[in-house]
């Protein structure tokens, strides 16, 4: 990201290498994030899967993956450790996507002040 490269030098400050190098830390944590949400979403949706199954059977013991192993283990018990994880899983879920929403916020003040003073001489889009 050479900023000048076009007719007009613009210097860059230490100020300004500083809000690149945060820029682009934001921009690795949003696609990690991206990755984070969709896993989350998954899960959240395979733990729905389970509830539903779990009503539709009329066992009252189901096996139970603890781990690497199935376990066999009462029905209510293993509805409520679904809904645990159930719940645990979408809190996650909101705090990514609220992180999401602070990193988008921020790329975008850094990118009104780089573009500000290095208007088209820096480029900060992904391809």
């Amino acid at each position: 990201k050479k900023a000048g490269t076009s007719g007009s030098e613009v210097e860059v400050t230490w100020e300004d290498q500083q809000n690149i190098n945060k820029f682009g830390r934001l921009n690795n944590r949003l696609h990690e994030l991206h990755d984070e949400i969709k896993t989350a979403k998954e899960a959240c949706e395979n733990f729905e899967d389970a509830s539903n199954e779990l009503i539709l059977t009329d066992e009252e013991i189901v096996r139970f993956q603890i781990g690497e192993v199935f376990a066999h283990v009462p029905k209510d018990e293993v509805e409520s450790r679904i809904e645990n994880m159930k719940e645990k899983t979408s809190k996650n879920l909101e705090k990514l996507k609220e992180e999401k929403e602070s990193v988008v916020a921020q790329m975008g003040e850094l990118k009104k002040i780089l573009y500000g003073k290095f208007k088209d001489s820096i480029n900060l889009e992904e391809d």
